[in-house]
């Protein structure tokens, strides 16, 4: 194309310009992948696309955010741009992968970094559903790889908090807020609950699933996610007055809770105090 038909594609709304000397498709804008390849198309080589970016193409579906990141060597000097965030770091040939095309970070990389300076929550629930769904010794020899990586680092910061959430993630969560419940209720103090707790019947029966629960104190916590519970609140109530009727106290948390959760701790305080703990 000569540069008077990529003035008129522009102007027509056909190709669009994310950064200045790459263009798209306008129609394929928004896609991830694709603002990925122009990044990396605008960044040069040697690069590494990093951070939620890596996360969200590996599939964690838990990251979101519009700005692409990528990290290059400490050798290299490029300033990062609106919507490109560009990090500085020690990585080696060997910890980029090729996935659709693009050069990115392992996962086991790519978590180990964000669990350290990523966003906390956000990142519990990526380390949860990165776990979830693996065999047992694929989720240990995760949580050994991501480990091993955090030891690696040479920057130190964010090292102490990324350990406390690696031995807290069990990958069994059904959903980032799950996650996100889990990780509030530990740092507000409370014991450390079991995730995806059956309730059985004596012939071994399983009769509910609940997401986080305290079995010792029949206690359980109870995420409403506006998908899942809109039409379900009878359904709901039916199952709290006979899990009540089996000696248990459940707490029920929504949306709201995540972002200001003193009201459910403030519940949650109160059961442990009716059961003496």
């Amino acid at each position: 194309m000569g540069q008077r038909a990529v003035r008129q594609a522009l102007t027509a709304g056909v190709l669009a310009q994310p950064w200045r000397g790459v263009l798209v498709r306008a129609s394929e804008a928004l896609d991830l992948a694709v603002r990925a390849h122009a990044a990396l198309l605008i960044v040069g080589q040697p690069t590494a696309l990093s951070g939620a970016t890596s996360l969200a193409l590996h599939g964690i579906s838990s990251i979101s955010g519009a700005d692409i990141h990528v990290t290059v060597p400490y050798s290299r000097r490029v300033k990062s741009k609106p919507g490109l965030v560009v990090h500085q770091g020690w990585y080696r040939p060997g910890d980029v992968i090729q996935l659709d095309g693009l050069a990115m970070f392992s996962l086991d990389l790519a978590l180990a970094d964000f669990l350290c300076d990523g966003d906390k929550r956000t990142a519990f629930a990526a380390l949860d559903e990165a776990m979830h769904g693996l065999a047992p010794d694929h989720s240990r020899k995760l949580l050994e790889n991501v480990r091993d990586r955090i030891v690696d680092r040479r920057d130190r910061r964010g090292i102490h908090r990324a350990s406390m959430m690696l031995e807290l993630a069990t990958g069994k969560a059904e959903s980032p807020p799950e996650s996100i419940l889990r990780l509030i209720v530990v740092e507000a103090g409370f014991p450390i609950p079991e995730a995806q707790y059956e309730i059985t019947t004596i012939d071994g029966r399983r009769l509910y699933v609940l997401d986080l629960a305290w079995p010792s104190l029949r206690i359980a916590l109870e995420y409403d996610g506006f998908a899942a519970h809109e039409a379900r609140g009878d359904y709901d109530a039916e199952r709290d007055a006979r899990m009540a009727g089996r000696g248990w106290i459940t707490i029920r948390a929504t949306v709201a809770d995540l972002r200001d959760p003193g009201r459910l701790l403030q519940e949650l305080r109160a059961a442990f105090a009716r059961r003496g703990a």
